[in-house]
Parts: C-alpha cells; structure tokens; sequence
C-alpha cells in the first residue's frame, strides 16, 4: 500500500493514457484483419491486403482525396486570414476590439448543429441550395477553423517578448526586414500548430459537412454511411496512416526544437 501512495499519481497517468489509447490500438490491429464478414467487427485473422489494396472500394478513395482537398484548402485561407486577425487584435488597439476578442469564441463555443444549420440557411437564403457541394464545404469548414487559428496564434504572439524587434529597429531594419526576419520566425510554430489543427478539424468534421455537403460524400460522411452495412477494414488503415503521419510531424517538431535549445546553450 506505501509503494501505491507513493506512486498514485503515475499509476493514475499510465492508466488514463491506456485508457486514451486503447482505441487507437484497435484501429491499428483492426488495419491487418481479415474478416470473415464485414457484420461483425471481430479479429478474424492477419493480413497485409488492406494495407496492399487500400482502394478496394473506389469511393472510399474519392471520398477521402475530397477531404484532403477541402482540408488542405481551408486550412490555407483559415490560416492566412485568422494569423492576420491575430497580429491586428494583439498589435493593434481600434474601436471594437474588445468586442471582437469576445466574438472570436463564439463559433468555438457555439453547438456544430447550430453553426451548421446556420450555414444552410445562409447558403439557401443566398440561392445556393440546388449548388451545395465541394465550395459550401469549403466556406463552412473555413468559418469554424478561422476562430481556432486566431485564438492559437493569438496567444503566441501574447507571450512573445519584443525586445527582439525593438533591437532590430535599433539596428536600422526596416519594419519589413524586422517582421520577416525576426517577427514571423518567431510567430511560425503557433502558425504551423494553428495549421495543423485546422486541418485536423476539417479533415474529421461531420455534422457541418453533412448540413452543407449536397451529393459530395467526404471521409467521415462516407465511414458513417457505411458503417450501417459493414465496415470495410481499408478504414482502419486511413486512420493509421493519419496516426503515424500526426506522430511523425510531432516527433520531427520535438527533435528539432532539442536541436535549436542545444545549440543555444552551446553558444
């Protein structure tokens, strides 16, 4: 009993983690299964065919290369824009802002069904219900991104110190050499994490997309669709290249920020 007392708390963290990471281990396992019918969601035994043929079904491709698409796309504008928003509402003091700081969680706060119901009766209102598809997606998916990039980037910003800037001006930069050479690589890992999370959030939504989608089927919308009749195990091999490609920008990020505080300290 002393040597639990002793040890509560990372017998309590090991146990959340397993607890965390059970289900990943299931998709990942799930990946090599060969099932004797796609009704039962059992290990049936292993193979490396879903993994060799992971397009067995074409529309589960079509379906995915479509959120990559959208993903990647929003992720760009949400970005650019919401790190423009960011600079003017840490850097910048003008009528509103206190206002705007305010509004920012609002999307964040508001229910998807509320936001995504909201959306189509825009779109409707606007005349595009007989044109929803590949660009509603593409808006929706911007407008709830956006407050998450201002709001990562936003608190980066906050916490920098700008003696490094006022040195620059000191040394005759202009304000532009001073943004791009000391500013934005300051600035860049909220960006990248900013980015990153976008593109998280729009690759895995469903209940906006399922609003504002029309006849466009995106990867989430396609697994809930076929969930109902069997899932094919080539899903199971998506969600585990996402993982180790999540896992892999993490790792990269971690190593070279060692390597940056390394090489500080031996100067």
């Amino acid at each position: 009993m002393a040597w639990l007392k002793e040890r509560a708390v990372l017998v309590l963290g090991l146990a959340v983690l397993v607890y965390m990471f059970v289900p990943i281990f299931v998709v990942v396992l799930m990946s090599f299964n060969d099932p004797s019918t796609r009704n039962v969601y059992r290990f049936d035994g292993f193979t490396l065919d879903n993994w060799l043929n992971p397009c067995d079904d074409p529309a589960m491709c079509d379906s995915l290369g479509l959120s990559i698409r959208i993903g990647f796309l929003a992720t760009a504008v949400a970005t650019i824009i919401g790190t423009m928003a960011a600079f003017a509402l840490v850097r910048w003091d003008f009528f509103g802002r206190s206002s705007s700081n305010v509004l920012i969680f609002l999307p964040m706060a508001a229910p998807e069904i509320v936001m995504g119901s909201s959306l189509l009766t825009l779109f409707v209102q606007g005349g595009f219900a007989g044109q929803l598809g590949f660009w509603t997606i593409f808006i929706a998916h911007v407008m709830f991104c956006l407050s998450f990039v201002v709001v990562t980037v936003r608190s980066r910003l906050a916490g920098m110190n700008d003696t490094l800037e006022q040195a620059a001006s000191d040394l005759y930069a202009t304000p532009s050499q001073t943004f791009w050479r000391v500013t934005f690589p300051l600035v860049l890992p909220g960006i990248l994490g900013a980015a990153l999370l976008s593109f998280s959030l729009s690759f895995d939504d469903f209940i906006i997309t399922n609003l504002n989608s029309g006849s466009d089927v995106t990867f989430p919308m396609y697994v809930w669709g076929v969930a109902r009749v069997g899932l094919p195990m080539q899903v199971n091999v998506v969600g585990t290249l996402m993982l180790v490609i999540s896992l892999t920008i993490v790792l990269v990020g971690e190593v070279n920020s060692r390597r940056r505080a390394k090489a500080l300290a031996t100067r």
